[in-house]
C-alpha cells in the first residue's frame, strides 16, 4: 500500500503541475530545463531494458543492478528525469502551486528513491558498493 501511495502522489502532483502549467512554451529557461529532463530520462531507458523497470518502489523478481549510462553517475537517473521535468514546469510558470507541487513531488521521488534502496540493500552486497560510488539524485554533489 505504500508504494502505491507514493505512486499515486506522484502522479498527481505531476498532472496537477501540468494541469497549471500554462507558459512552459514562453519559458526558455523552462524549455531548456524541461527537455534536458526528458532527454536524461530517455538516456535512462536506453540502459534498463523496460522489463527490469517498476514504477513502484519495489524490486522485481530477477531483476538487474545497472551501473551503465546514467547509473554510472546517479543512483536513480529516472527521478532525476522527472525532477527536471518537473523543475521546468515550475521555471515557467513560477506560481506557488507550482514551486510547493515541485517540492513535494520531490519529497515524494526521494521516499520512492529510499523504500528502493533498503529493499536493494537487503539482499545486494554489489548494491551497497554500488552505493559507495555514486550519488543519488544529482552527479559528483547528492
Amino acid at each position: 500500500m505504500y508504494s502505491r501511495s507514493l505512486v499515486f502522489a506522484q502522479f498527481f502532483l505531476i498532472g496537477l503541475m501540468a494541469l497549471y502549467s500554462n507558459a512552459i512554451f514562453s519559458s526558455w529557461p523552462g524549455l531548456v530545463i524541461l527537455f534536458t529532463g526528458v532527454a536524461f530520462g530517455l538516456w535512462a531507458v536506453m540502459y534498463n531494458r523496460l522489463g527490469n523497470f517498476n514504477i513502484r518502489p519495489e524490486l522485481k523478481d530477477g531483476c538487474l543492478l545497472v551501473t551503465t549510462g546514467p547509473y554510472r553517475f546517479v543512483r536513480h537517473p529516472m527521478y532525476t528525469s522527472v525532477m527536471l521535468l518537473a523543475l521546468g514546469l515550475a521555471v515557467a510558470t513560477p506560481i506557488y502551486l507550482e514551486w510547493s507541487s515541485f517540492l513535494l513531488l520531490t519529497l515524494v521521488l526521494a521516499l520512492k528513491a529510499v523504500r528502493e534502496e533498503y529493499l536493494w540493500c537487503e539482499g545486494s552486497e554489489a548494491y551497497k558498493a554500488y552505493m559507495q560510488k555514486t550519488n543519488r539524485f544529482i552527479p559528483f554533489i547528492y
